[in-house]
């Protein structure tokens, strides 16, 4: 009778992928870790509110920046409480408001950070072809291109030369667009609030145009013309639903 061949016991036949399974549990837990977070983003939490001052009504930070980076810091001992990065970019300009920490980055990107502990950063919007002018010194290093649009900054308000676009506050949604007038500019820097209104200067290249053609009023709903009916910008507390339609 000729030998049968010899077989593997099953159990071991079983063993061996897990075994390779279980060797490779490690690996695929690196390479997890290690993959880069979002838009380079790095935030660091240095001391929680309510470990500084326990049983205290929590105050929100003050922002500054510091090289590379956001910080908000405790207004009455200067100490860090979160630090916000993002590889090889740098802020330009911050913006502070109730529960919120707008930056806007050297890369025209803004976003937004809960403020008062750092806990997260709640979105980021990319601005179309701002990066470019950014860089130059026409954009006065993005003086007034962040600007809140209602009281609380439930709306805020990334003005650029070519456009003005409004983003609810509490999860970036955009609620408007208004571009610049053809042969005309937005100037950012040259902008102010008047009972309610933000009024923001459009110079055109052009005689013809009037000058009341060159400054333009917005708010939340959008821009503000004689008899406009807006229709509102998703903001719950005010009950309405939809998107404000600013003419140029």
């Amino acid at each position: 009778m000729p030998p049968q061949p010899s077989r593997k016991p099953t159990g071991t036949r079983l063993a061996i992928p897990l075994v390779l399974a279980l060797l490779a549990l490690p690996l695929v837990t690196a390479a997890h870790h290690s993959r880069p977070a979002p838009f380079g983003d790095r935030l660091t939490v240095h001391a929680r509110v309510d470990d500084q001052n326990p049983g205290a009504e929590p105050v929100e930070p003050a922002l500054r920046a510091k090289g590379r980076a956001v910080e908000a810091y405790d207004v009455g001992s200067g100490e860090p409480r979160w630090t916000y990065t993002r590889e090889g970019r740098r802020p330009l300009r911050l913006l502070a408001e109730p529960g919120h920490a707008f930056t806007l980055w050297s890369d025209g990107l803004v976003t937004d950070t809960e403020r008062a502990g750092g806990g997260s950063v709640r979105w980021h919007r990319a601005i179309p072809e701002s990066a470019p002018w950014l860089r130059t010194a026409a954009a006065r290093g993005g003086a007034g291109v962040l600007q809140p649009l209602s009281a609380g900054a439930r709306m805020l308000a990334v003005v650029t030369p070519h456009r003005i676009a409004a983003y609810r506050a509490a999860d970036g949604d955009l609620r408007w667009v208004l571009p610049a007038r053809r042969g005309c500019a937005f100037e950012p820097a040259r902008s102010l609030r008047r009972e309610g209104a933000l009024l923001v200067a459009q110079p055109c290249a052009g005689t013809t145009t009037s000058w009341t053609s060159q400054v333009i009023a917005v708010d939340d709903y959008g821009r503000i013309v004689p008899g406009r009916t807006p229709l509102g910008n998703g903001d719950l507390e005010r009950g309405r639903g939809g998107g404000s339609s600013p003419e140029n």
